[in-house]
């Protein structure tokens, strides 16, 4: 006769597969919390450094924020069966808003999802271990990194240097210089202004740059995939464009 011991185990482990079948037939959504939390966080300087290990973020640069102050809507959902109680936590130091979120255990499921509004006049660096990231509206210099997401920057005119590992980056912008490099996506950039300079790379995964009707300086590489340049080319140019890929197709053209 087996023991109660083991009977407890065996019901604990059917218990468990249940809800693990449960658990992927849905999963947490940050987007079905429907009572956000919002902070407000001083901020000393002109600098901002946003520090995230798991979480969608969407970035804003917000011409109704106060000077020093920076607004942060939080949403999340989450369970975990067997463990501790899942938790988000922010906090503020010096000129670096980290966020993190706590979900681990036997069938944990959790999603976290930050809207962040920077005033205008804000260098902004991003670093997000595993999420999306969407920004817009930056006038000043922005920097993006995520190790596991997408990457949108959308209605701005800083500089830009963009990074994921594995994900794409699409960029609808007018800013005078752009870095853009994956791991394993895609890359879409549009400008809007003719560029000082475009760097725009990825391991695996199309390139395409769109470009204002100006003479460029172009160069191009792909290991597996065409090439289809179609701006006005000029090697003395001082509009550089760099595009390429190891395994897709590599396209500079005119923006229609």
């Amino acid at each position: 006769m087996a023991s109660r011991s083991n009977v407890a185990r065996v019901a604990l482990a059917a218990a468990a597969v249940t809800l693990i079948g449960g658990t992927a037939a849905c999963g947490a959504s940050a987007g079905d919390d429907k009572t956000p939390d919002h902070r407000t966080f001083g901020l000393q300087g002109k600098t901002l450094t946003v520090d995230s290990d798991d979480s969608a973020l969407e970035i804003v640069a917000a011409d109704g924020n106060k000077a020093g102050q920076v607004e942060v809507t939080r949403w999340f959902q989450g369970t975990v069966a067997i463990g501790k109680a899942p938790r988000v936590t922010w906090s503020m130091k010096d000129d670096r808003l980290t966020l993190r979120m706590k979900c681990s255990g036997v069938v944990a499921d959790c999603s976290a999802r930050h809207r962040i509004e920077v005033p205008r006049g804000i260098t902004v660096k991003v670093e997000d271990g595993d999420g999306s990231v969407r920004a817009r509206g930056f006038e000043d210099a922005l920097s993006i990194r995520t190790s596991d997401g997408s990457v949108h920057v959308s209605d701005s005119t800083g500089p830009l240097t963009l990074r994921t590992s594995d994900g794409s980056v699409h960029a609808d912008v007018s800013s005078r210089q752009v870095r853009a490099a994956s791991g394993d996506g895609s890359l879409h950039l549009t400008l809007g202004a003719v560029p000082d300079l475009v760097d725009a790379g990825t391991h695996d995964g199309s390139v395409t740059v769109a470009l204002p009707r100006a003479t460029y300086r172009v160069t191009t590489k792909t290991g597996d995939g065409s090439v289809d340049v179609s701006v006005p080319r000029d090697d003395s140019s001082s509009h550089v464009v760099s595009a390429r890929t190891s395994d897709g197709k590599v396209t500079v053209k005119t923006v229609n």
